[in-house]
């Protein structure tokens, strides 16, 4: 018994389990850190924020208006109004009149033997022109109408055969085929015939007529420069086109 020692008792070290303990918890408190941020990451609006953003102002949606188009009433009939631009030439008159003094009833119109093609038929009056009558087919002029043409045409001539610079106004009346004929032309409008050259159209179709169609020169003024001259028309494609030269004689 006296041989007997007893051995002193081993001390637990509790250090190591401290730490074991506290890394555990520093661990787990990383852990619920990590899920705390990426909670609020994810919905910023969730109650764990204690600092949410601030709420976006609410968006409303009106009615997207629709434009009406208000079509307005039209007159029952509605007719487009010409409107005719100036021209830098000079303008023709639609119509003119002679004054009653203008016409001179005491000269009675001479009636014209009928004229053939080649033999033109000279008019003389007391009035300071005189007139030559002619008929000429009017493919001469108008070779794209054929036949399909009726009219009278012509140049003012002074006494020296030149033609008259001053612009003169062609006038013709009378009936054609039971219709009533009032037409006004001015020398120059038809440079075709010349250089005082004027041209009127009756018909689109040759049609005879004696003596029922009269032709007057009319200076700038509408002055007569002759008397009323009375001509013929025919029916015939080689005779459609009346030539009227007037010839100054003094």
């Amino acid at each position: 018994m006296d041989n007997f020692e007893l051995k002193p008792e081993r001390k637990v070290n509790r250090k190591p389990l401290v730490w074991n303990l506290l890394t555990v918890g520093v661990l787990l408190g990383i852990c619920c850190l990590a899920y705390y941020f990426l909670t609020i990451f994810n919905n910023p609006n969730s109650p764990l924020n204690p600092f949410p953003p601030a709420p976006l102002a609410t968006l409303y949606q009106t009615v997207t208006p629709i434009s009406t188009i208000i079509i307005m009433p039209q007159p029952n009939t509605w007719t487009p109004t010409t409107t005719i631009q100036p021209s830098p030439s000079r303008t023709k008159a639609p119509t003119w009149t002679l004054l009653p003094q203008m016409i001179t009833p005491s000269i009675t119109p001479t009636p014209i033997v009928t004229p053939t093609e080649a033999t033109p038929t000279i008019t003389s009056t007391p009035m300071p022109v005189s007139a030559e009558i002619t008929y000429l087919a009017s493919t001469d002029f108008h070779p794209d109408k054929n036949c399909d043409w009726l009219g009278v045409a012509g140049k003012v001539l002074g006494t020296d055969g030149k033609p008259l610079q001053v612009n003169a106004l062609i006038q013709m009346g009378g009936t054609l085929d039971g219709k009533a004929i009032n037409l006004l032309t001015m020398s120059g409008d038809a440079p075709a015939y010349g250089q005082s050259g004027f041209e009127l159209i009756l018909s689109d179709h040759p049609i005879a007529s004696t003596q029922t169609l009269w032709i007057q020169l009319l200076d700038n003024t509408a002055k007569p420069l002759t008397d009323r001259i009375y001509f013929d028309t025919y029916d015939g494609c080689t005779q459609n086109l009346v030539m009227v030269v007037f010839i100054k004689t003094r």
